[in-house]
């Protein structure tokens, strides 16, 4: 049976452990940030050894490797951290980033969806779910995911074009108006809501032309 003296000193290095893990990850991210994959490659893998059940390095392996273009080699490192942590978002991200880079349009919509299932606040995972939605013209699961966002997030102007370029699609233009009305009111200056607003006020004012002229009738 340990004593006292040594149960406390296995947890004294189990936390020295965990606070190298951290700086390691954390060094890892800001190698990736400035697109030294290199040592961003070093930090995630030494990293990895110290915590080998852990998916944060290989989801920052997979991260990089998409820097660097080696799809497959992404591929295996999200699918590494997915086995390691089925309940990890990012790894799912990770998996639909390089099946949209790969043109496979359904499969990345079905990782985006999982890994949403999993962290509904992913913007990132949700403006991706979104460009692979315009890709395949299937809108109505990307709407919900998105009015969800925004019922957490109401401010968040990228997610509020997103939907007024989808309601702009389906048709639905007074939600498209109030939308984009919403963002010109926090980005006056934003060229492609202003664009947006004119097209779907210009549709609005031919469907009024059209709906009075079949009134006439």
């Amino acid at each position: 049976m340990l004593s006292v003296q040594a149960m406390a000193a296995a947890d004294k290095a189990r936390e020295a452990r965990g606070q190298h893990f951290d700086v390691l990850k954390e060094l890892g991210d800001c190698y990736a940030a400035v697109g030294d994959h290199a040592r961003a490659r070093e930090s995630y893998l030494a990293a990895g050894r110290l915590e080998p059940d852990s998916a944060e390095p290989h989801v920052g392996l997979g991260i990089v490797a998409v820097q660097a273009g080696r799809l497959g080699e992404a591929e295996d490192a999200f699918e590494t951290a997915a086995r390691k942590q089925p309940r990890c978002a990012e790894a799912y991200g990770g998996l639909a980033m390089v099946r949209q880079q790969r043109q496979d349009y359904p499969g990345a919509f079905d990782m985006y969806l999982k890994c949403l299932e999993l962290d509904a606040d992913n913007l990132v995972a949700l403006l991706g779910l979104f460009q692979t939605s315009c890709k395949m013209g299937t809108f109505a699961r990307v709407i919900h995911y998105l009015r969800m966002f925004l019922d957490r997030h109401p401010g968040d102007t990228s997610v509020q074009f997103c939907l007024a370029t989808l309601y702009a699609r389906e048709g639905e233009l007074g939600r498209a108006e109030e939308l984009l009305l919403n963002v010109l009111a926090l980005q006056p200056d934003n060229a492609e809501a202003d664009d947006l607003l004119a097209e779907v006020r210009e549709r609005m004012a031919e469907s009024d032309a059209a709906d009075a002229v079949r009134s006439r009738a």
